[in-house]
């Protein structure tokens, strides 16, 4: 069981997200924009934390992540980045996943999510494996 910050200002994937995440018996809160999900990040410890990349703003998960690596509490807690980019611009950050200065996330997933995916990619990160891109 892990405790899971997801921050996202979508409350249709966030509740997805919660259920398949919750029915794993992991401990889920939920952040709705990117000053919530710091605040939040800095008051608790989590074991993993899925973070969105557009929300106020279109970089706001870039943002967010990068902020959260400077952090000293938060630089090793593994990110899972969501995405919904390559299809509407046909970016596909696979071979950026892991630089430090332009995608600071050690994975990410394409929305829309398929339980599936969501739930090998999170026992990976959770496990130390780091898997590479989607």
């Amino acid at each position: 069981m892990a405790k899971i910050l997801i921050i996202d200002d979508d409350p249709d994937i966030v509740e997805s997200m919660r259920i398949i995440l919750e029915s794993c018996r992991h401990k889920v809160k939920v952040a709705k924009n990117g000053a919530e999900g710091l605040k939040e990040a800095k008051a608790a410890k989590y074991d993993l934390i899925i973070l969105d990349v557009m929300m106020e703003t279109m970089s706001t998960g870039f943002e967010v992540a990068r902020s959260l690596r400077e952090s000293r509490d938060n630089k090793a807690v593994p990110i899972l980045m969501l995405t919904a980019i390559k299809e509407s611009t046909g970016l596909d950050f696979n071979s950026e996943v892991g630089d430090k200065d332009w995608l600071p996330v050690n994975a990410y997933l394409e929305k829309p999510l398929k339980p599936n995916e969501l739930l090998v990619k999170v026992e990976a990160l959770l496990k130390g494996a780091v898997p590479k891109g989607k």
